[in-house]
């Protein structure tokens, strides 16, 4: 589409933006609470509410907690919760058997937040990297993240959190073939409306430091994950990621991290059409925190000046913790 402008003084393109009424009626994109998905970190224990230091504001919540605050998130309007599981080094195994353990603390949350929430749409995280003695998202064997054994232990990971009640099941572990095997298991055990969220184009970021401190993974992480998550200098590639995950029956993408991708959003929704989400990741929040913090930023304008980013980028939702926060100056 070529744009049309009459030539000044016919056209002064400021008369769109003299007061907030104009603004409002002539604005392109729009931010919803529906469009925000929050994740919530979960750990053992009872009435346990622990930050989480490299994240201000952000918790680890034993189930009890996870419910209140999913009621939280439902009483703002907030679109989903995404469980992800805290596992000390005690908990973490080379065989990752934990995964798919139906009474892990994520299937535990889910069960309750369902029970209690039956309305409210409950995402969650499939890797083994959180369960895994090596940090890793995939089985490490002589020192290589072995693809094909993997995918079988994320078939029975993502069939243990559909059977806890998941709506969304998330694969953020970046193996080949994942999501046509979980896809394929999913049918076959009867959760047909199950949906999947594929983390299709993940980057090999440095952006994820402080979610790995808060799901417990940094001290055990080994080496790094470049040989499956994606090289931040290629884009094409995330493509040919996105069209195999959609073929393959993932009925959502997304693209990790965020504001620093944005122009991969952007590609994803104009090249597939798919429903299309950005996961603004933690080290992008506590960046943001910090500044904030350190009064060199305002914070409120900045946090909200990123999501409306991310819309205009094309995605129709975004994972933030920013999200009960953003949720409520929305409502006003």
């Amino acid at each position: 589409m070529t744009p049309i402008v009459a030539p000044f003084p016919a056209a002064r393109l400021r008369r769109a933006r003299q007061s907030p009424a104009i603004r409002a009626l002539v604005r392109e994109n729009a931010l919803s609470a529906g469009d925000l998905i929050w994740p919530l970190f979960v750990r053992a224990g009872e009435g346990v509410e622990e930050p989480v230091p490299s994240m201000p504001g952000v918790m680890r919540r034993s189930v009890d907690r996870i419910v209140e605050a999913a009621r939280q998130a439902a009483d703002l309007g907030v679109g989903a919760i995404c469980i992800f599981p805290y596992t000390g080094l005690e908990e973490r195994t080379e065989d990752c058997a934990g995964a798919w353990d139906p009474d892990n603390h994520a299937n535990r949350a889910i069960r309750a937040v369902k029970a209690a929430l039956p309305d409210l749409a409950v995402m969650t995280d499939v890797a083994l990297d959180t369960y895994n003695i090596n940090g890793h998202d995939g089985f490490v064997v002589d020192g290589q993240i072995v693809n094909d054994e993997t995918v079988e232990a994320l078939v029975r990971m993502a069939l243990a959190q559909a059977e806890a009640g998941a709506d969304i099941i998330g694969p953020s572990d970046m193996m080949d073939g994942r999501i046509g095997a979980i896809r394929s298991a999913l049918e076959g055990a009867g959760h047909r409306n199950v949906m999947i969220l594929s983390y299709a184009a993940k980057y090999a970021s440095a952006f994820y430091g402080p979610f790995r401190d808060a799901v417990g993974a940094s001290a055990a992480l080994t080496g790094d994950k470049k040989t499956y998550q994606m090289d931040p200098a290629n884009a094409d590639e995330a493509m040919r990621l996105i069209a195999r995950d959609l073929a393959e029956g993932a009925d959502m993408v997304m693209v990790k991290p965020g504001m620093p991708y944005l122009d991969i959003c952007r590609r994803a929704k104009d090249t597939f059409g798919a429903p299309t989400f950005a996961y603004q990741v933690s080290g992008e929040y506590a960046m943001t925190k910090a500044a904030a913090q350190a009064g060199w930023i305002d914070g409120e304008r900045v946090m909200m000046e990123s999501l409306i980013g991310f819309k205009r980028a094309g995605c129709d939702g975004v994972l933030t913790y920013f999200a009960p926060e953003a949720a409520r100056l929305l409502g006003g």
